[in-house]
C-alpha cells in the first residue's frame, strides 16, 4: 500500500472545562507519531475541542474534513481512537460513503488501522461505533443522574457565567451585588417596572456579571431566579434548599413570581393615566416620548435608557400639554377643514363606556381567579375551567370595543366642538384619547433652553385631518 501524502489528522474531546485544549494536544502528538511511523505525510490537522460526537451537534472541523475528503484533497485519516471520529452509527455510514466515493482506504488509529471501504473493515467499524454509542448513552444517563443528585443536595450547577450576586464559586455572596438585588426586589414589589430598574442600573453604571447592558429581560431573569432565595432548581423546578445563603426570603420570591404570573395570566395592562401616550415626538431625535412621573408630577420624557434608545433631551409636564392639545383638537373640530361630524356621539360613548366597564370587570375576575390558584384555594383543573370562558368573553369584548372605536370615530365634528368641550370631562380617558388620535397624527415637542412656565410654542401638532 502506497503511503498517503495528504493525510488528515482529526482530534476531538467532548468536554474541556479548563479551556486549555490539553486533551486534543495529546491526541495530536500521538497521531503525528503514528503518521511518522507509517511514513505518511500530513496535510492538515482538524480539531473540534469541547464538542461531543454523540449529541448530534455540528462539529465544524469534522464537517470541513469531510468536505476535503470528498474533494479529493485528502487521502487518509488518522485519529487517536475510532470513537474520536464518531460515536453515532448513522454518522459512520455517511463517513463510509464519503471514503468509498473518494477511494480512501486508510483510516489509522494510534493502535490499529481500518479499511472501511471493504465489508470486513466496515463491519468492525460498525461494531466499534455501536459500542461507542452505547457507552455514550450510559455516560449521558450517569451525568444526568449526577446532576439531579447534586441539585437534590442543593449543590450549585456548573457554568461559565457567574451568577449576579455571587462569586465565581457560585456559593459565596458578593455582598455589593447582593445588596443591589435586595434593592431591586423591594422596588419591584413596590410597583416599579423592570424597565425602570434596568434604566436606573445603567445610569448608576452597575455592571452585570457578563458586562453586557442591563435590559428588562436581564432584570426579570435575576428577580425570578430561585437562586437568590437560597433555593436550588433543576429543569425549572425547585428541588432543594441550596448550600449557599439566601439574598431574599422565600416569601419575597413567591411574591415576585405571583406578580409576574398575574400579569401574564390576565393580560391586563395598567389603566391609561396619560392622555397623549404614543402621540408625542421628541424635537431632537424624533423618538417617542414616554410617560414618566417624578415626585408626583406627571411628565412626558424622551427616554435614553434600555428598551427605548431615545436621546433623553426632551421633557415636558403633562397637564398643561394635555390641556393645550385638547383645546387645539376641539377648536379644530369646529373649523371648515373638517369634513366629518361625530354622529351618534352619545350613543357610541355610552356603548364604549359599557364595554370598557365590562372589560375591566372581566379582567378583575381573571386576576382574582389567578390569585385564588396561586393561593392554593382552587385546583389547576378548576382554574382552567373558569379561565377559558373568561378569556373568550374578554376577546369578544375587545373585538366590540375595536369596532366601536374604529368605526367612524370622526363621524360628524363640524360645529360640535363646543358640545364636546362641555362634556369632555365626562368622557372616559380612553374615549378622549380616541377622539384626539383621530384628529391628531402626532405632536412634536421642541427643546427649550430654559425652564419656566409651559410654552405652547414648543408643541407643534401634525394633524391627521
Amino acid at each position: 500500500m502506497t503511503p498517503a501524502r495528504r493525510a488528515a489528522i482529526y482530534a476531538r474531546i467532548s468536554s474541556d472545562p479548563t479551556g486549555q485544549a490539553l486533551g486534543v494536544q495529546r491526541q495530536l502528538e500521538d497521531c503525528r507519531e503514528q503518521a511518522k511511523r507509517h511514513g505518511i505525510g500530513v496535510a492538515e490537522e482538524y480539531v473540534d475541542n469541547d464538542v461531543s460526537a454523540y449529541s448530534g451537534k455540528v462539529r465544524p472541523a469534522y464537517e470541513r474534513m469531510l468536505a476535503d475528503l470528498s474533494d479529493g484533497t485528502r487521502d487518509a485519516v488518522i485519529v487517536y481512537n475510532f470513537d474520536r471520529l464518531t460515536r453515532r452509527p448513522i454518522e459512520l455510514e455517511k463517513f463510509s460513503e464519503v471514503c468509498r466515493a473518494a477511494n480512501i482506504d486508510q483510516i489509522l488509529t494510534v493502535n490499529d488501522s481500518l479499511n472501511i471501504t471493504n465489508e470486513d473493515g466496515l463491519f468492525t467499524a460498525r461494531l466499534l461505533a455501536a459500542v461507542a454509542a452505547k457507552e455514550s448513552a450510559r455516560k449521558s444517563e450517569r451525568v444526568k443522574r449526577k446532576m439531579r443528585q447534586n441539585a437534590e443536595m442543593g449543590m450549585p450547577a456548573g457554568g461559565a457565567i457567574r451568577p449576579f450576586g455571587f462569586e465565581p464559586d457560585r456559593v459565596t455572596l458578593r455582598e455589593a451585588e447582593a445588596q443591589i438585588i435586595r434593592e431591586m426586589v423591594e422596588r419591584f414589589l413596590a410597583g416599579e417596572s423592570a424597565r425602570s430598574l434596568a434604566a436606573d442600573l445603567e445610569a448608576r453604571e452597575v455592571e452585570t456579571s457578563t458586562g453586557k447592558p442591563w435590559r428588562s429581560t436581564t432584570v426579570n431573569g435575576v428577580l425570578t431566579s430561585a437562586r437568590i432565595a437560597g433555593l436550588r432548581s433543576h429543569n425549572g423546578v425547585v428541588v432543594a434548599k441550596a448550600v449557599w445563603p439566601a439574598i431574599i426570603s422565600e416569601e419575597q420570591h413567591e411574591q415576585i413570581l405571583h406578580m409576574i404570573n398575574s400579569k401574564k395570566t390576565s393580560g391586563r395592562r395598567a389603566p391609561r393615566r396619560y392622555l397623549l401616550s404614543g402621540l408625542l415626538r421628541c424635537g431632537k431625535c424624533g423618538g417617542k416620548l414616554y410617560s414618566s412621573a417624578r415626585q408626583g408630577q406627571r411628565r412626558y420624557v424622551c427616554l435614553s435608557g434600555p428598551d427605548h434608545r431615545g436621546c433623553g433631551g426632551i421633557m415636558i409636564t403633562a397637564p398643561p400639554t394635555e390641556e393645550w392639545i385638547t383645546a387645539a383638537v376641539l377648536y379644530r373640530l369646529d373649523t371648515a377643514e373638517m369634513q366629518a361630524v361625530l354622529t351618534g356621539q352619545r350613543q357610541k360613548d355610552e356603548r364604549y363606556g359599557e364595554l370598557a366597564t365590562e372589560r375591566d370587570r372581566l379582567h378583575s375576575r381573571m386576576r382574582e381567579l389567578s390569585e385564588m390558584f396561586a393561593a392554593g384555594e382552587i385546583s389547576r383543573l378548576e382554574w382552567k375551567a373558569a379561565r377559558d370562558p373568561l378569556e373568550e368573553a374578554i376577546t369578544a369584548t375587545d373585538q366590540q370595543l375595536t369596532r366601536v372605536t374604529g368605526s367612524s370615530t370622526l363621524d360628524g365634528i363640524v360645529g360640535q366642538g363646543a358640545q364636546l368641550r362641555e362634556g369632555w370631562a365626562d368622557l372616559n380617558l380612553e374615549r378622549q384619547h380616541a377622539i384626539i388620535r383621530a384628529v391628531l397624527d402626532f405632536a412634536t415637542v421642541e427643546p427649550t433652553r430654559q425652564g419656566g412656565p409651559f410654552n405652547p410654542s414648543r408643541v407643534v401638532p401634525t394633524w391627521a385631518l
